[in-house]
């Protein structure tokens, strides 16, 4: 208990010291007022607000406008905030009780956060492992697995695994398809057509890709929500470098030269679909990239040398459990070494 007072006294005062939010969703109006005392005990110097369906519509009204104009650090809520607030402001989540709440549920809260440029933090607190059942580690599990933009889809199948749904041709429930995932179903049924058709069919790789820079579409570039959501859903089903800088045109030519941001996102984009060709299970870019090799799709021993005499810079292949190829990049910050760990990832991938 004193750990998690402490791990929570840390979130809310970290975020308040930069000067923002903090959304902490207590889903029991009755233990509500004790919930209050106790973080005034343990922040006394944090402004609280309290906010919960029951109250009279005037009374929640104002206690949601002096939020927004940041009369209260931490507003002390339940469920109520899991859809159609838009505070940039708020950049911590702190969930108490976790393991109540369900995975779509779970899934929204987090979307209330993160909506800046500024990095956003969210807390879910559970009881000890053995309390839990073992559909609700299912759900944890899954939103920690999916945390990726547009992973919408992903949860909602997880979450269809974890409940049941219907049969794809029948009345009962899913049966088998619970041990593949049933995202994982459909992409072996469509590759099996693939295969029928007698089109190639390369294993499906999706390399983890690591990078400390910020990403994004702003809202001043593309103010039409939907727009935007459409350019996503077209950079997320890319599988080639050309894609891209077509779509990269596209921006310019329709919305003006690229953010910082954006271009940053065109460049991580890029970067994965390269590691994706060089069958790379993880990449990490920092002073030095790391490539981790995929042990499905392990690269052969001449792939491997043409690699090292290819590269532009200098590199040491480590073997190991996966085996990994490491390499000193130039620049100094995030966005230079991005454009650097491009650069060397299109030429291991060039003809020798």
């Amino acid at each position: 208990l004193a750990f998690e007072e402490e791990r929570i006294a840390e979130a809310i005062l970290r975020e308040v010291d930069r000067g923002g939010q903090i959304y902490f969703v207590h889903n029991r109006i009755q233990s509500m007022p004790a919930m209050m005392d106790f973080l005034y005990r343990l922040v006394p110097e944090v402004r609280l607000g309290m906010g919960h369906g029951q109250m009279p519509e005037r009374q929640l009204e104002k206690v949601m406008l002096d939020f927004f104009e940041h009369k209260y650090d931490v507003l002390v809520s339940t469920m109520i905030v899991e859809s159609g607030l838009d505070i940039p402001n708020v950049n911590t989540l702190i969930v108490n009780r976790a393991d109540r709440l369900g995975l779509a549920q779970l899934y929204q809260l987090r979307g209330r956060v993160g909506r800046s440029n500024k990095r956003a933090y969210a807390y879910l607190f559970v009881p000890s492992r053995q309390a839990l059942r073992k559909a609700a580690v299912r759900r944890l599990r899954a939103i920690e697995e999916f945390s990726d933009l547009g992973s919408g889809f992903h949860i909602s199948m997880r979450d269809m695994e974890i409940r049941g749904a219907g049969n794809v041709l029948g009345a009962q429930q899913h049966g088998h398809i619970a041990a593949v995932g049933f995202d994982l179903y459909t992409r072996l049924l469509d590759e099996a057509v693939r295969q029928i058709k007698g089109d190639e069919t390369e294993p499906a790789i999706e390399p983890e890709v690591q990078v400390s820079v910020s990403s994004y579409i702003p809202n001043d570039y593309i103010p039409d929500a939907d727009q935007k959501m459409q350019f996503y859903q077209r950079l997320g089903e890319m599988r080639q470098t050309v894609e891209v800088l077509a779509v990269e045109e596209e921006l310019a030519d329709r919305f003006g030269p690229l953010p910082e941001p954006t271009a940053a996102l065109l460049d991580v984009l890029q970067v994965k679909i390269l590691a994706r060709q060089l069958r790379l299970s993880q990449l990490h870019i920092g002073e030095v990239m790391t490539m981790t090799l995929s042990p499905e799709n392990m690269l052969t021993r001449q792939e491997i040398e043409r690699m090292v005499t290819q590269s532009p810079l200098p590199l040491q292949f480590a073997l190991g459990d996966p085996p990994k190829i490491e390499v000193a990049l130039i620049g100094k910050g995030p966005q230079s070494r991005l454009e650097s760990a491009k650069n060397v990832l299109q030429s291991l991938l060039a003809n020798p």
